[in-house]
């Protein structure tokens, strides 16, 4: 299991992407230099921009990586993804926003799996975590679930099943809506 992204909510995605590129080498998504926009149904949008780490991660390239050392292989972990969304003031990431003065902060973190049905049914035989959907999220190549906020800690974990970089336009839409009504009836709670 790796930390695969760390997602920020944010009121201005572009703003919040030069702390990331001048002071931690994080560069934009090539193939998405402008990102991608999120319309719900109730007309409010999101915008959603994809920052990478330092290192360059190639094709299927594995996320984590052998080098030799002072006479002995060592392990490392490549770097998550940042993945910075801002949204109108109706949306669901600018009414996230404004409940924490306009400032934003982290929504959630995802940790890559081999299976994250499997990580599912153990997280919940354990009790740690409840989920915001019953089933994992699907797109081509990519697996997502989102849990509740968690009791422990506050925060929102993502199990994500990857082939390949990137994210799924269709998952990112239904994983904000899947934690949507829990975070506003929970809060109002």
């Amino acid at each position: 299991m790796r930390l695969d992204h760390i997602a920020y909510r944010v009121k201005d995605r572009f703003k919040s992407a030069r702390l990331f590129i001048e002071c931690l080498g994080y560069r934009i998504a090539e193939d998405l230099p402008e990102g991608f926009k999120i319309e719900f149904d109730d007309g409010s949008s999101a915008d959603c921009l994809v920052l990478l780490p330092p290192e360059q991660a190639t094709g299927n390239a594995p996320w984590m990586t052998e080098h030799y050392f002072d006479h002995d292989f060592v392990n490392y972990h490549m770097a998550p993804e940042i993945f910075l969304s801002d949204g109108t003031n109706d949306s669901i990431v600018g009414k996230w926003v404004a409940e924490r003065g306009g400032v934003g902060g982290i929504h959630h973190m995802a940790f890559q799996v081999e299976s994250v049905e499997n990580k599912m049914r153990e997280w919940e035989a354990k009790g740690y975590v409840e989920f915001a959907t019953e089933h994992p999220l699907t797109c081509p190549g990519l697996v997502q679930v989102f849990t509740k906020p968690s009791e422990l800690t506050g925060v929102i974990y993502e199990l994500i099943e990857r082939e390949k970089h990137g994210f799924c336009k269709d998952n990112v839409k239904a994983l904000m809506e899947s934690t949507k009504d829990f975070t506003h009836k929970k809060r109002a709670a």
